[in-house]
């Protein structure tokens, strides 16, 4: 009783944070002709509500695909016109077709931000609180000071109640973590249907559908593919075929229909990379300009190769020896992967790799709280355009502090603390004398450190040269870029490294 009694006390501190983060400004207000990303929120509704299927997605005279067009799976479309139901029933001016365009009020964003908090209530809490509920090995009080760390995390609370742009992040990341609770706990065609729901939320949820489908292929070719392994493999394709056939079942009756969807989603003719992202290819373009360089469908092949080549190690070990950890460490080097060398990769898609880390915060707390520090530094060109310094400050000490007082973190830095133990045995039958690789990191955290914080008070106090005046957000973009590159390093090697069952970690139960 006392244990949920507490967990009732940690999810309302989430909330308290992430309304309290909810009242600043958003991203766009009062700046015409496109007022911002709140603005692409609010459009969506009025553009679901009013028009038929058929025309979400195709430009015309009543929707403008210049003007925020759709560019997101079915179902997030459909939250939108149940969104827009509501807003209806409240007030209809703030969804009329062309009218609407560019409407801010106090209710309509008190309207908004609520629709965020209930879903947040309703799918990705739930979720995180049964996660650390479900941890075997640790006493109650780390599962609830787990809780509290995971819900405190800035980087979503800062870009879906701050920033305002692509909001409902929660929403598939949610889906997606039912999804990981589902397939670990054996309950597969829930986990699969789950996490078809994220990614027909959210395409970029194809981050973490390779360690989905290797886990799943590995449980099948376990239990046998001539007996029950069989079995649950035409399972589970038979549950991800009509998931996705019901999300998307108004597109299917026509094929342009079904092939502007896909334009949509998938927009290549963006090219390599728009703004300035924390991973590879926007840092190399500062030295080399690949985009001027290499044509277009150039760029795409070697992207998808670099891609590929760097998740593969992970995901044929995740087949081979299917477990919970191995799945959890996979999916932040797949999404990892993704967010570094992938085609067209926002910013905000850390995020993506950020859930997964969360997942594993309580088996290595040092080097998840230092990766979700970067990940929220990462954003920090974009946190600062919206005038989000101020929460973007106090919320990311006050998950530091949580980290610190619920993990110790700096007295769990030795190598096997750091899962690092076999990897270094195996270095040392070449070389002895490699018994710094503990003390390696903590220096390299205390850089790290040290240097997210000078960039930041440089990029706030300073004015940035006339000819380079992008120079400190390309920084925090090279800066977090070699971080990424180190923490891509160190996930693939405890994971390859890692014992076969994992008998001796905490898994899920």
């Amino acid at each position: 009783m006392e244990k949920w009694y507490l967990m009732t006390i940690v999810v309302l501190i989430g909330l308290t944070v992430r309304w309290t983060v909810s009242l600043n400004s958003y991203s766009g207000a009062g700046k015409p002709p496109m007022f911002g990303d709140y603005e692409a929120q609010r459009h969506w509704q009025e553009i679901t509500f009013n028009l038929p299927v058929k025309q979400w997605y195709f430009n015309s005279s009543d929707n403008n695909l210049q003007y925020w067009g759709l560019d997101y799976p079915p179902l997030t479309a459909y939250h939108s016109l149940l969104c827009a139901y509501v807003a209806k029933f409240i007030n209809p001016d703030w969804i009329a077709l062309h009218t609407s365009r560019g409407y801010e009020s106090q209710a309509h964003k008190l309207f908004m931000r609520t629709t965020v908090l209930i879903a947040d209530l309703l799918i990705y809490i739930p979720a995180v609180v049964l996660y650390c509920c479900c941890l075997k090995d640790i006493s109650t009080k780390k599962k609830i000071a787990n809780a509290l760390c995971i819900l405190l995390y800035p980087g979503l609370i800062l870009i879906d109640y701050g920033h305002f742009q692509n909001i409902y992040n929660s929403v598939s990341l949610g889906f997606a973590l039912w999804g990981v609770l589902g397939v670990s706990c054996d309950w597969d065609l829930l986990g699969s249907l789950a996490f078809c729901l994220a990614i027909n939320y959210k395409q970029m949820e194809l981050y973490h559908s390779l360690p989905f489908f290797c886990f799943l292929l590995g449980k099948c070719f376990k239990k046998g593919l001539k007996g029950k392994g069989f079995v649950l493999l035409v399972k589970l394709a038979c549950t991800v075929v009509a998931s996705f056939v019901l999300c998307w079942l108004p597109f299917f009756t026509e094929r342009e229909q079904t092939l502007q969807v896909l334009r949509r989603l998938f927009p290549v003719d963006r090219g390599l990379f728009e703004d300035k992202v924390a991973n590879i290819w926007c840092s190399f373009n500062v030295f080399l300009k690949i985009r001027d360089i290499l044509p277009r469908h150039i760029q795409l092949i070697m992207s998808f190769c670099f891609t590929f080549l760097s998740l593969l190690p992970a995901c044929i070990k995740l087949t081979l020896q299917p477990s919970s950890k191995g799945f959890r460490l996979t999916l932040v080097s797949c999404a990892l992967s993704f967010f570094l060398f992938s085609f067209q990769v926002h910013e905000k898609s850390i995020l993506l790799v950020s859930l997964p880390v969360c997942l594993v915060l309580s088996e290595i707390p040092f080097m998840s709280t230092w990766f979700l520090l970067v990940s929220t530094f990462s954003l920090l060109p974009l946190l600062l355009k919206d005038e989000l310094l101020m929460p973007s400050v106090v919320t990311t000490m006050a998950f530091f502090i949580a980290c610190v007082t619920s993990f110790s973190i700096f007295e769990k830095t030795s190598e096997e603390e750091l899962q690092l133990k076999s990897f270094s045995i195996s270095v040392r039958k070449y070389l002895p004398c490699f018994t710094f690789l503990s003390r390696m990191i903590q220096y390299l955290f205390l850089i790290s450190v040290i240097t997210m914080v000078l960039l930041t008070l440089m990029t706030v106090t300073l004015d940035p040269p006339q000819k380079l005046p992008d120079l400190f957000s390309v920084l925090v973009c090279f800066v977090s870029c070699l971080n990424f590159l180190f923490f891509l390093v160190y996930f693939n090697i405890i994971i390859m490294w890692d014992s076969k069952s994992g008998r001796n970690q905490k898994k899920i139960s």
